[in-house]
């Protein structure tokens, strides 16, 4: 497998369609410019859909990726090693954040477990079905996944767009469910801008003390050691200082591309995946917004690197897709103002004197 081969399967939204959108948008009866950037949203998602006026987002879904990572071991995180079952119990059993909020709102949540370190049997089937190992290696000392396991793990991606497209999902919330996840995200992303540890580490979703923070520098130091010499390989290089869930949503990033199903993002493991599937095919990134602002130092980078803009900043952290769910009322109302606002009256023409 080449990810690089990706750049010539995914093609821009429809500029046509784009205009098409703006000049409509011209003619209607509130000023342009009077509603901000859900101007800029309707637009988007017309191109998207290649539809003029803008469909209604009517079948979203939020989508987890699940995984452990050995690199908590070191206590990065300030959640247990081997913790991200618990996390995804939560969602399952609706006691999650993104549960909470999703129930709400009526958007279906689907949690993919691609390398979480329990038994499978105690899991539903359809969580665990397509896992492609138990937990990711630890990063500062040896490789996330072998070769295979990488590749396996971005065709597994591949595999829940294709589901998700053909089922009729018209957007997808992107979400990630990992303890010590935020660690390869950062050296992902420090890695592919070129910068240092210290600059991209931050305290992660549940937040850790100085003394932890100097432990994720160090390690995320000591995996960008190993993750330079790989950077001309993008499956390379999320074998090396990734993990299986990350390479999962790397690959689903690419597909739903491919597929022209856009995405929200919510943190920075999102934002990290991103950034390597851009490095693939650069003209991924018009196919998904930023959702919120996760306060991690890595996510700010990225997404400068991508130039996407977040919809939100509340200071939420919790991850889980929560920041990004956050943000689908936004476009849902930017698809309703893009379709439903009337256009103004052309003037009665004057008739001719005699």
């Amino acid at each position: 497998m080449n990810l690089d081969d990706f750049s010539d399967l995914i093609e821009r939204p429809d500029s046509g369609t784009r205009r098409d959108a703006e000049e409509r948008r011209e003619r209607l009866t509130v000023p342009p410019g009077a509603l901000g950037r859900l101007d800029e949203l309707g637009e988007w998602l017309s191109a998207a859909q290649g539809a003029v006026p803008v469909r209604p987002v009517e079948r979203p879904r939020v989508v987890l990726f699940a995984g452990d990572h050995g690199v908590a071991e070191l206590g990065v995180s300030g959640r247990p090693a081997g913790g991200t079952y618990a996390l995804v119990r939560d969602v399952l059993d609706g006691a999650s954040p993104v549960a909470v909020l999703a129930r709400r709102t009526g958007v279906p949540v689907r949690v993919v477990d691609a390398g979480v370190d329990c038994d499978p049997e105690l899991l539903p089937a359809e969580v665990v079905r397509h896992r492609v190992r138990r937990g990711s290696g630890r990063i500062d000392v040896e490789d996330a996944l072998t070769a295979e396991e990488a590749e396996a793990a971005v065709r597994l991606g591949m595999a829940v767009a294709d589901e998700e497209a053909d089922s009729g999902t018209d957007l997808v919330v992107l979400g990630d469910l990992s303890v010590g996840g935020t660690t390869p995200a950062a050296t992902l992303i420090a890695a592919l801008c070129g910068t240092d540890a210290s600059v991209v580490t931050g305290r992660g979703g549940a937040g850790i003390d100085d003394l932890a923070w100097m432990r994720k520098c160090a390690a995320v130091r000591d995996a960008l050691r190993r993750a330079r010499p790989v950077l001309g390989d993008q499956l390379e290089l999320l074998a090396a200082v990734g993990g299986a869930d990350l390479a999962a949503t790397t690959g689903f990033l690419l597909q739903s591309a491919v597929r022209r199903m856009p995405v929200v993002l919510d943190g920075v493991v999102s934002a990290a995946c991103a950034l390597v599937a851009q490095r693939a095919a650069f003209r991924a990134p018009d196919w998904w917004l930023a959702g919120h602002v996760s306060g991690e130092p890595a996510q700010s980078k990225a997404l400068d690197r991508m130039a996407l803009n977040p919809l939100l900043d509340h200071g939420v952290t919790v991850g889980e897709g929560t920041g990004a769910l956050l943000a689908l009322p936004l476009v849902r109302a930017a698809a309703a103002f893009a379709a439903d606002l009337p256009e103004r009256k052309a003037p009665e023409e004057t008739p001719p004197e005699d």
